[in-house]
C-alpha cells in the first residue's frame, strides 16, 4: 500500500485516466463543430435569401461587381446591424442620407436555420444542466459575432449616381458635379445589436421547442411558457405563409413578378406583421415623400404619401379600400387558432383563466418585439451651395409604430382569445392529460404517471 494507506491505482484505472483527456478534447471539438454548423447555416440562409431578393429587385446590375457587398450589407441589417450612408456632389453640393430598417424575410430565414441547427444536437435529451446550455449558447454567440464582424467589414462600397431629372442633368454638366453615395457597416452597433439578435433567437428556440432540454429547476415552468411561445411562433408564421400565398396570386394576376418576389424575399414579414398589428387596432405614423421609397403595397403608399406625417390604421386604409376591414376578422381568426393550439399543448389541469393570462402576456410580449422591428426610416437629399434640397432628387420614407398601444391591445385580444381557445380545447384530449388507469399506476408505484 502507499504511504496514505490507499492501494496504488489499477491498470484499468490508469488506462481510463489516460483516455479521459482525449475524450474531453473530442467532446469539446464536437461541441464547437455543432456551433459552427449552426452559425454557417444561419449566415448561408440569410445570404441566399438576401441575394435572391436583391437579384429580383435588379441589384445584380450594380457596377464594379458591388453585388456581394450589398448582400453583406443586407445581412448585417437583418441581424439588427447598422449601415452608415454617405454622399457628396463635388465641392459646392452635398448629399445626406440615412436608412434604418430590418429586412425581416432575411432575419426570419436566418433565425429558423439557426434555431433548428442549434437544437438538433439536443433533440434526444430530456434534461441539460444550466452550465452546458450556457456553454453552447456562448460558443454559438462567439462564432456568430465573428461572422457578423467579417460581414460588416465586407459591407462597404461607394457608387456614382446619375439622376433622371433633366434640370439636375443641366446643373451637373455646367458645374461638373459627380454625385456619389456610399455605405459602410458600423461595427460597434452591429456587434451590440447582433448580440441581442442571437440571444433572442436562441432563447426563443429553447422556449418554443417541446424536445429541447432544460435545467431541472426550470422544468416546472415549461408547461406555462412553452405552449404560449409556440402559439406565438405559429401565429407569426401563419401570417408569413398567408403573405406568400397572396404575393404569388398578385404576381400571377397583376404582373410585376420580379417586384413582388423582391418584397417576398426581403420584407414580407415587415408587411404581414404590420397587418397583424393593424388588425388588432394598432397604429403607425409615417410619411412617404419624394421619388424614393421602399417596396410596399400601393395602399400603404396612398395613406402615407405627403409632406406631413399621417396616421396609419385600419380606418385610414379603409378610406381608400374597404377590403382593409378584413384585417380585423383575419387577426381574430388566426389568433384564436393560435390560442387553441396553445391550449391543446397545455396540460388538461390548466384552468381557463390561466389560458387567458398565458395568451395575453405572450401576445403582448410578441407585439413589444414585432412592432419596433417594423420601423422604417429612409431619407436621401442633395443640396446645392448648402441651401435646400434639389427638387426631384430627394425623398424620405418614415414609419414609426405606437408600440405600447399595440402591446396593450395585444394583451386584451390575447386574454379573450386564450379564454375562448381554452373552452374550445376542453373536449380535446391534450398532452399531459392523466387517465384514470395512469393515475392508479402512479399511486401504486409512487412515481409520476407518463404523459399521453
Amino acid at each position: 500500500m502507499s504511504r496514505q494507506g490507499r492501494p496504488p491505482p489499477s491498470e484499468d484505472a490508469r488506462r481510463d485516466a489516460g483516455n479521459r483527456a482525449p475524450s474531453r478534447a473530442r467532446s469539446a471539438a464536437h461541441d464547437w463543430g455543432d456551433a459552427l454548423v449552426a452559425v454557417l447555416a444561419a449566415v448561408a440562409a440569410m445570404a441566399v435569401t438576401a441575394a435572391l431578393g436583391l437579384w429580383a429587385a435588379g441589384a445584380a446590375d450594380l457596377p464594379d461587381g458591388a453585388f456581394p457587398q450589398v448582400v453583406a450589407a443586407v445581412v448585417v441589417m437583418a441581424a439588427g446591424g447598422a449601415i452608415e450612408l454617405s454622399g457628396g456632389a463635388g465641392e459646392i453640393a452635398g448629399a445626406d442620407a440615412d436608412v434604418t430598417a430590418m429586412p425581416l424575410s432575411v432575419s426570419l430565414a436566418g433565425a429558423l436555420a439557426l434555431g433548428v441547427c442549434f437544437l438538433r444536437p439536443l433533440r434526444h435529451r430530456a434534461v441539460a444542466s444550466a452550465g452546458e446550455l450556457l456553454a453552447r449558447v456562448a460558443r454559438t454567440t462567439l462564432l456568430w459575432l465573428a461572422a457578423l464582424a467579417a460581414l460588416t467589414t465586407l459591407a462597404r462600397r461607394t457608387f456614382t449616381l446619375t439622376p433622371t431629372d433633366p434640370a439636375f442633368d443641366l446643373i451637373g454638366e455646367l458645374l461638373d458635379l459627380s454625385t456619389t453615395v456610399g455605405f459602410r457597416g458600423d461595427p460597434g452597433p452591429t456587434l451590440l445589436f447582433g448580440l441581442l439578435w442571437i440571444t433572442g433567437v436562441l432563447t426563443m428556440a429553447l422556449l418554443v421547442s417541446r424536445r429541447a432540454p432544460l435545467p431541472a429547476r426550470l422544468l416546472r415552468y415549461q408547461e406555462a411558457v412553452r405552449p404560449a411561445a409556440f402559439a406565438m411562433l405559429l401565429l407569426l408564421l401563419a401570417y408569413v405563409v398567408a403573405g406568400v400565398v397572396i404575393g404569388v396570386v398578385v404576381a400571377a394576376t397583376r404582373g410585376h413578378p420580379a417586384e413582388t418576389l423582391a418584397v417576398l424575399l426581403l420584407g414580407l414579414p415587415n408587411v404581414v406583421w404590420l397587418a397583424l398589428g393593424l388588425g388588432i387596432g394598432g397604429s403607425w405614423e409615417g410619411r412617404v415623400d419624394g421619388p424614393f421609397g421602399l417596396p410596399m403595397p400601393n395602399l400603404l403608399d396612398l395613406v402615407l404619401r405627403g409632406s406631413q406625417d399621417s396616421t396609419l390604421d385600419v380606418g385610414a386604409l379603409a378610406e381608400h379600400d374597404a377590403r382593409a376591414w378584413w384585417l380585423v376578422p383575419v387577426a381574430g381568426a388566426l389568433l384564436l387558432a393560435a390560442a387553441f393550439a396553445m391550449a391543446v399543448r397545455t396540460p388538461a389541469r390548466t384552468r381557463l383563466w390561466q389560458h387567458a393570462v398565458h395568451m395575453g402576456v405572450a401576445f403582448a410580449l410578441t407585439m413589444l418585439v414585432v412592432a419596433p422591428v417594423t420601423r422604417v426610416s429612409a431619407r436621401y437629399g442633395l443640396s446645392l451651395l448648402g441651401i435646400g434640397d434639389i427638387e426631384g432628387f430627394g425623398g424620405q420614407l418614415v414609419l414609426r409604430p405606437h408600440v405600447w398601444t399595440a402591446a396593450g391591445l395585444a394583451l386584451l385580444w390575447g386574454l379573450v382569445a386564450g379564454l375562448i381557445g381554452g373552452l374550445l380545447a376542453s373536449p380535446v384530449r391534450r398532452r399531459g392529460e392523466i387517465t384514470a388507469d395512469a393515475a392508479d399506476a402512479d399511486d401504486d408505484t409512487g412515481r409520476e404517471a407518463p404523459r399521453s
